[in-house]
């Protein structure tokens, strides 16, 4: 793969309007040159005996079965609320709306 040049790296700055020092321009080349390598190093590894995956391991499902079960027990935790009415908590009124 052919290297990012600092001469590139300042002119795509230029069009997305970021100013960046000369400093800046020579890190951000230099970092970025690493990434082509390693992309590079990859595709060459990367062949047609090796399978395409999209993870390393295998996934698998970690749901539990869904099984129903006896819910809570209504006055229970109405009793822990501050202030219930009709089965229901009773909250402060936020939006101005009656």
């Amino acid at each position: 793969m052919p290297e990012i040049s600092r001469d590139e790296v300042a002119r795509v700055a230029a069009l997305a309007r970021i100013d960046l020092t000369e400093a800046e321009v020579n890190k951000i080349t230099n970092e970025l040159n690493v990434i082509v390598d390693s992309v590079a190093h990859v595709s060459e590894i990367v062949n047609a005996s090796v399978p395409k995956t999209s993870h390393p391991v295998p996934l698998t499902n970690v749901y539990r079965e869904d099984v129903p079960e006896p819910s809570v027990n209504l006055e229970s935790v109405l009793a822990m609320a501050p202030e219930a009415q009709d089965n229901m908590f009773v909250v402060p009124q936020i939006l101005g709306e009656e």
